[in-house]
């Protein structure tokens, strides 16, 4: 049976519940000396902006520690400019949060945080020639300006999805996939076009795969597979009900799961075997799930990719066989109309 959608797994957030006082008290840091370290190793092999992995665990998060994420997300560069009580103070919340928070994500205290925020805005600014580009679209925005804030949201979602996607997480998957013997690819609404783009991919290079979008099939598709199958869930929140569900079936029949989400520590990674994460940030027009559908393409070619490398020659074989059998469906220029 799945976990609330609060609970979580994690021994870091579960140490960081304990957390009372300041930092540096004895009893404090005797309790959460090694989980530092292996928050601090993990944050360290990522290069990642602190901005996208605050994002990534924003759903894990206590009500309190959330609304200090969300102002992360929201404004890095005046969280650097404040002092840690005019941010327990704008959040509505307590100084001692804002540190558990900090340690959540994988710092010392807020001291650090600031410093890396800052750091981290100058290097943006410079990099994009000191102008700043904001992502949400606002009534009076000309179509101009529209152009430039979704082709720069869609631009840094691929870049930051590309920065954070564990490779060797990548690679276990396309070595799944190469061993599967059936793939089933799982998605709703905007992930259901991703998972048709990943069926019709592998299908043309011979892989036995099949993209399901309403629930009863995915649950009757999924209630058929066995070991040695792979089931794949596409869903951005990472808690759609539908995916999870088919998810759920397919691990208890014994395919390996795979969930694509941009949340790893959503409740689909709770049926999943092997997790790949995006990094998109959806904001005004959520709802058109733009640069995730984006994101998701991104990460989805590179799984393909991996795998048409892995099986080079047939592939090649099946990509001539099948660009020759649609050859001929193309408009010859003797018959284009003058």
């Amino acid at each position: 049976m799945r976990k609330p959608i609060g609970s979580e797994r994690s021994p870091e957030q579960g140490a960081e519940r304990g957390i009372t006082g300041e930092p540096g008290a004895p009893r404090e840091e005797a309790a959460s000396h090694v989980q530092t370290n292996d928050r601090e190793r993990d944050r360290e092999s990522t290069p990642l902006s602190t901005v996208v992995r605050v994002r990534s665990l924003l759903p894990s998060l206590p009500p309190a520690e959330r609304r200090v994420a969300q102002r992360v997300i929201d404004d890095p560069e005046g969280v650097a400019n404040s002092t840690i009580t005019e941010l327990a103070q704008t959040c509505g919340t307590s100084e001692t949060t804002v540190i558990r928070f900090c340690r959540a994500i994988g710092f010392h205290g807020y001291p650090e945080l600031r410093l890396t925020l800052a750091t981290e805005a100058g290097r943006a600014q410079s990099a994009a020639g000191g102008r700043v580009i904001g992502s949400d679209i606002s009534p009076d925005d000309s179509l101009e300006q529209i152009v430039e804030k979704v082709t720069f949201a869609d631009a840094r979602a691929v870049e930051e999805t590309a920065s954070q996607l564990d490779i060797k997480m990548l690679e276990q998957v396309v070595d799944a996939v190469v061993a599967a013997d059936r793939v089933d690819v799982y998605g709703v609404g905007a992930s259901a076009f991703v998972a048709a783009d990943f069926q019709q991919k592998l299908h043309r290079i011979g892989r036995v795969c099949s993209a399901w979008a309403d629930a009863h099939i995915m649950l009757t598709s999924a209630a058929v597979l066995k070991t040695g199958d792979v089931a794949i869930g596409i869903s951005h929140t990472g808690a759609t009900v539908e995916t999870i569900d088919a998810m759920e079936v397919a691990r208890s029949r014994g395919a390996r799961t795979v969930a694509l989400t941009n949340f790893p520590k959503s409740p689909i990674a709770e049926v999943a075997d092997l997790i790949l994460t995006t990094a998109a940030r959806e904001t005004t027009f959520r709802s058109g799930a733009t640069a995730s559908r984006l994101a998701q393409l991104t990460v989805v070619d590179c799984v393909f990719v991996g795998v048409a490398q892995r099986t080079y020659g047939p592939t090649r074989k099946a990509l001539e066989a099948t660009f020759e059998a649609v050859r001929g469906r193309t408009v010859r220029p003797d018959r284009r109309r003058r």
